[in-house]
């Protein structure tokens, strides 16, 4: 008896089926595929300032700016010395300053020293110019400015003296100090004066700071001058007094 083609025993052949077959392939080259190659970058090109939207300002135009006027240059509030008009018909009494046969008594404060050193060499000087003879000058140093009336009034009570002339200076600090000490040297150094009817003149620097001391000490021979000047006025007084 036939078993449908096949002997027993055997396993039916499978039925082959309608595959179709791979299709051969080409082996590709070593380094295949290849990338394209990269395009060169460009940098994008600068937008205009404004091409996000907001407007490009115009640009002003010119406007010439009119010459700004110097102001005048003030001076420096101070004493200025002037010349006084008197009429001719009128009397006149005008020292000198002048020192011939000038005895002159000098009071100096070793206080602040460096400032008074000036101080007196300023003095000296307008003294030696005025005519007054080294030899007809007394220094005398005392300790700081408060002393310098008492100063003052010893040398102009022993009648040796045309004239005084005061030196010293009073640096403004933290505390009252400098308005007692420099009040008290104006005030004592006038008495000095009227109590003997001896010319004293104040030659006292009083400032805020050193500097400005520095930048004074040709007052020293301001006072040296108005000494000269007081004394020999005196005498003309004097003078006229027993005329």
């Amino acid at each position: 008896m036939s078993s449908g083609g096949f002997w027993p025993g055997e396993a039916p052949a499978a039925e082959q089926e309608n595959v179709p077959e791979p299709e051969a392939t080409v082996a590709e080259p070593a380094g295949w595929p290849q990338e394209p190659a990269e395009e060169p970058k460009t940098e994008p090109e600068a937008e205009p300032a404004g091409a996000a939207g907001a407007p490009v300002p115009e640009p002003e135009p010119d406007v010439e700016q009119e010459p700004v006027e110097e102001e005048p240059e003030v001076a420096p509030a101070g004493h200025v010395p002037g010349e006084i008009e008197i009429p001719d018909d009128v009397a006149v009494l005008e020292g000198s300053p002048s020192g011939a046969d000038r005895t002159v008594g000098i009071v100096v404060s070793r206080f602040n020293g460096e400032i008074s050193n000036l101080l007196l060499e300023s003095a000296l000087e307008a003294l030696t110019a005025a005519g007054v003879a080294e030899e007809r000058i007394t220094v005398m140093p005392v300790p700081g400015a408060f002393e310098l009336p008492i100063g003052a009034m010893a040398l102009a009570k022993t009648r040796r003296y045309s004239c005084v002339v005061a030196l010293g200076c009073v640096v403004r600090g933290e505390t009252a100090h400098f308005d007692y000490v420099a009040g008290e040297a104006a005030s004592g150094l006038q008495l000095a004066g009227l109590e003997t009817g001896v010319p004293v003149a104040f030659g006292v620097l009083t400032v805020d700071t050193t500097e400005q001391a520095e930048a004074r000490v040709d007052k020293g021979a301001d006072a040296a001058r108005a000494a000269l000047e007081m004394a020999d006025l005196f005498s003309q007084v004097r003078k006229q007094a027993r005329a």
